[in-house]
């Protein structure tokens, strides 16, 4: 399997207190392109910050991120923009719908930023897949938490992405809900062969991924 991500050492230190705090030390792992990938560890042990470096949200103290062999920090910030676009999709906690879109216009966006034509069809058909197509013209303040995060998944895969990024995306909803969501991403990732990367502190959902990464303080164990 070709490689499709490579961290080289990833360091991330903040000043706490006028103190350097190391956040994440010298993490270096890599990930093979189709693979699912869980991120564990305890509260304050670097996975969220992990999760953003790997996706070019955030900037290292030190170290080094390879997507699809291209190097994410030699890139400028709109460089790294282009290449999140082109690649990949992301799933977060809070679910991060706009409220003043509907559900279909929601998943829209992405494809319409990137110019498709055939952006409402391709939304609607994501939609479908999520079992949500009655539900495309609700607000989001109309959807359940479940059916927010469904419209989420829709979002992220319908720019078919070689790579999903999740944050804890069952850490809003209730176990039931949580399962189907994990049950559909986890389908979706196997029918795209997406690689798929995701933070959580649930060790059943970890256990459901190819790979898990535990942090402890920071460094990879």
């Amino acid at each position: 399997m070709a490689t499709i991500v490579q961290a080289v050492e990833l360091t991330k230190q903040v000043l706490s207190g006028g103190l350097p705090l190391t956040i994440l030390d010298q993490a270096s792992f890599t990930v093979d392109a189709g693979e699912s990938l869980a991120i564990l560890g305890a509260s304050g042990s670097g996975k969220s910050t992990l999760l953003g470096l790997l996706a070019g949200l955030d900037v290292p103290s030190s170290g080094s991120v390879l997507l699809d062999g291209n190097n994410l920090f030699a890139l400028d910030e709109d460089g790294r923009a282009r290449l999140r676009g082109a690649m990949a999709g992301f799933v977060f906690q809070s679910f991060q719908l706009l409220p003043a879109l509907n559900a279909l216009e929601n998943v829209m966006l992405p494809l319409e930023l990137q110019g498709v034509a055939d952006a409402r069809s391709r939304a609607a058909e994501s939609l479908r897949r999520v079992g949500l197509n009655e539900r495309a013209h609700h607000l989001p303040k109309h959807l359940s938490g479940g059916e927010q995060q469904r419209v989420a998944l829709a979002r992220a895969f319908v720019t078919r992405p070689k790579i999903l990024f999740a944050d804890e995306p069952t850490g809003n909803l209730d176990a039931a809900t949580g399962a189907q969501v994990i049950e559909l991403m986890l389908e979706l990732n196997r029918a795209q062969d997406t690689t798929l990367i995701l933070v959580t502190h649930d060790e059943a959902l970890a256990r459901r991924c190819g790979r898990q990464l535990l942090l402890e303080a920071g460094r990879v164990q």
